[in-house]
């Protein structure tokens, strides 16, 4: 069996550098007292002592009777509390029953008026009322807008400008509708084959046009407002 030549060497180094304490703990333990054991409630914060104050001595204000207090003996009434009683549930109104709901089929109630489902917004002072603030954004936006266009208006009239008034729009639209309809009526009469050079470039010429008037005719619909140089 094999048995190597550093073990008395390594013998004698674990012999030197052993202690007492290096497996089973300090040779000497301080034990603790049985004395000093952990008490119920021992490491919870403490309040300081409440201070008595001057008027402690001073009792509130009961609104019960106190004990030796004796009531007051020897007061009658005249009232007559059984007609009282009669006359007030003949003369009274009867009580209402309150409006309720059903949503199961087991029969559960509950009460119409909480549930939501009665409209009571329109019953309010201000339902259908434009609020405040819509009015006053719509003023600031009109404002803004009139302002806007008198600048435009006053920009255009340093560079002569005119405007085109409803009545010269709607002829312009309608003579740009019409150029459009003679065009396309053109664009429909060409022949199914076309085979030669003038044809292609005729039909392009043609398409170009349609294009051109349709783009025309889009920009005035869009634009109420038009200015054009005086010539």
């Amino acid at each position: 069996r094999y048995i190597s030549t550093f073990r008395p060497a390594v013998k004698c180094d674990a012999e030197k550098n052993k202690a007492q304490w290096k497996t089973m703990g300090p040779a000497k333990v301080a034990v603790p007292s049985p004395k000093k054991f952990l008490q119920k409630h021992s490491k919870e914060p403490k309040l300081p002592a409440r201070k008595k104050e001057q008027d402690s001595k001073k009792l509130p204000a009961l609104s019960v009777p106190r004990r030796t207090d004796h009531p007051v003996m020897g007061i009658q009434s005249k009232k007559n509390f059984i007609n009282t009683n009669a006359v007030a549930a003949i003369t009274g109104l009867p009580k209402k029953p309150q409006p309720i709901y059903v949503d199961r089929r087991q029969g559960d109630k509950y009460l119409l008026e909480t549930s939501g489902l009665v409209p009571k917004y329109i019953k309010k002072k201000d339902y259908g009322v434009t609020p405040k603030y819509i009015m006053r954004r719509n003023e600031e936006v009109k404002r803004a807008q009139k302002e806007y266009e008198d600048s435009i208006l006053e920009h255009l009239k340093k560079r002569a400008m005119k405007r085109l008034s409803d009545e010269e729009r709607r002829s312009l639209l309608q003579g740009l509708k019409k150029n459009w309809e003679e065009v396309y009526r053109d664009f429909q009469c060409l022949s199914v084959e076309i085979d030669t050079i003038p044809k292609k470039l005729y039909k392009e010429k043609l398409e170009l046009q349609m294009k051109q008037l349709e783009h025309d005719i889009e920009v005035i619909e869009k634009h109420k407002v038009i200015y054009i140089a005086n010539e």
